[in-house]
């Protein structure tokens, strides 16, 4: 049941407060979702470590712990209140984050960047705050603002990681995020007030082990595919699994009492198609994460003999890929900012068609001119302005057809959606680049780059079409008061 809250002071009439701790805490995750990136080269010598070991350092760890604790912690949020969960996502991940910055060797530092995982928790709880902490007429401006972050951090995110390996230690990475954690939690502690209304119910704790195991086969799968095979017997079996135990969760959700998914909301077609959006957002973001720093870096680093091979890329340092992400990521901000007044004018579906459909546009461009510097550079600017569209979109949607007591869950399970959109994107644009080779050498060819930024528009499209299927009115799903919370969706989309 509903259990009504008395909202703290420190929030200030117009939210102002609570907003600046709120955006804080996006970016503490934001920035250390790609600063990390460039520092994969230097784990391996320093650490010993194999490349293998390494990714998993920098990515693949973080990225399983998040896909399966998310879910559970957006659940937490909605019954036992958004500020209180928050504050402990905070510390736990401020204690992985110092664990990682004393890190002795590179199997502490997999098990740190795991517990890291966490942080993916903190996008759902502070969308959630938002919608609850702002007045009415400031939510979508608030929204689009702190989810256009997590778009426009990440570039600034391989810039400032490439500066800090490129002059000073690894460690100063973690050092330079748990400075803002630390930041996060004071501002959070003395602005941001509880939620005024929870839903408190047992935590559904083998849904969740379902939805985790799942998440961590696929994603294992995608991890793992292009070093074991992707016909390998332990890939397509890993893949069977995802398939067999999804299945499993999906019939034990039906029967719950209290389910950590309302699987009749997934079948709700504007919920269903905003999920399946966020996915393919992600796997288009992630393609160009992965392509546009390693076609800027190309051929540096290589031997002479190889180098001689290749005959496109520009030769950039890490530092130097990162600037040329950065006019995309610094436009992408302010795009995601006027998202709110598009939706308000023409819908709120049309920022996120619009996000992908410029996308999509900026994508195929890329495909076909990637050949110098500003190409590259003015080309990625129309993807991450799409980007940026379409990421402030998302929490819209949600807001627009959850009730406030599943706002968080549903949050949860769209960012996992992205989430794993982007390991698939990033898996994807990998094996294309080794399919796509020179011949006789592992080297990507010219031409692996322009079918994988193809790709990445298929991808964009393919996402704008769901979500013009997914047609939801400008209603807020609380619209009536009192009403049963397994209802509201109805109230507020239409079919």
């Amino acid at each position: 049941m509903h259990q009504p809250r008395h909202r703290q002071p420190g929030a200030g009439s117009n939210g102002s407060a609570a907003l600046a701790a709120l955006i804080l805490a996006v970016l503490s995750y934001a920035l250390m979702q790609t600063m990390l990136v460039p520092s994969i080269g230097v784990l391996q010598k320093q650490l010993h470590a194999s490349p293998v070991a390494a990714s998993w350092a920098v990515l693949s760890s973080t990225l399983l712990a998040s896909a399966v604790l998310t879910p559970l912690i957006s659940r937490l949020g909605d019954s036992h209140g958004k500020r209180r969960v928050l504050i402990a996502v905070l510390l736990v991940y401020l204690a992985g984050t110092i664990g990682c910055a004393a890190s002795w060797n590179i199997g502490a530092l997999i098990g740190f960047r795991a517990v890291q995982g966490v942080a993916l928790s903190i996008l759902p709880l502070s969308f959630g705050l938002i919608r609850e902490t702002l007045p009415p007429q400031r939510i979508a401006w608030g929204l689009g603002l702190a989810s256009g972050l997590v778009a426009g951090a990440s570039g600034v995110g391989l810039l400032a990681g490439g500066l800090i390996v490129d002059h000073t230690s690894w460690r100063w990475l973690f050092v330079a995020g748990g400075a803002l954690i630390i930041a996060t939690l004071l501002l959070t502690l003395r602005t941001v007030p509880e939620s005024p209304e929870t839903s408190r119910a047992p935590l559904d704790l083998p849904g969740a082990g379902l939805l985790g195991l799942s998440l961590v086969a696929v994603l294992l799968g995608l991890t793992e595919g292009p070093s074991w095979g992707w016909n390998s017997p332990a890939v397509l079996g890993l893949f069977a699994v995802c398939v067999v135990v999804f299945a499993l969760f999906v019939l034990y959700e039906r029967s719950c009492a209290h389910p950590l998914v309302d699987i009749r909301l997934l079948a709700h077609r504007p919920i269903l198609m905003t999920h399946l959006g966020a996915f393919m957002l992600g796997a288009n973001q992630f393609i160009f994460y992965v392509l546009v720093p390693k076609l800027a870096e190309l051929p540096n680093g290589l031997p002479p003999q190889a180098a001689q091979l290749v005959t496109y890329g520009f030769g950039a340092s890490v530092t130097g890929a990162g600037l040329i992400m950065l006019p995309g990521t610094l436009l992408g901000l302010p795009a995601s900012s006027t998202a709110g007044r598009i939706e308000k004018r023409f819908g709120p579906r049309t920022p996120l068609v619009l996000g992908l459909v410029v996308s999509a546009v900026g994508s195929v461009l890329m495909a076909l001119l990637h050949a110098a510097v500003w190409q590259v550079v003015l080309f990625y600017v129309v993807v991450a302005v799409g980007a940026g569209f379409a990421m402030a979109a998302l929490p819209k949607l949600i807001h627009n057809i959850t009730s406030p007591t599943q706002n968080a869950t549903a949050n949860g399970i769209n960012t996992v959606a992205r989430t794993v959109g982007g390991a698939v994107g990033s898996q994807l644009g990998t094996a294309i680049l080794t399919t796509w080779a020179i011949d006789g050498t592992s080297l990507p060819s010219g031409r692996g780059f322009t079918i994988a930024f193809a790709v990445g528009a298929a991808v964009a499209a393919g996402g704008a079409l769901m979500a013009l299927w997914a047609h939801v009115r400008n209603a807020p799903a609380t619209a009536e008061a009192g009403a049963d919370h397994t209802s509201a969706p109805a109230m507020a989309a239409d079919r």
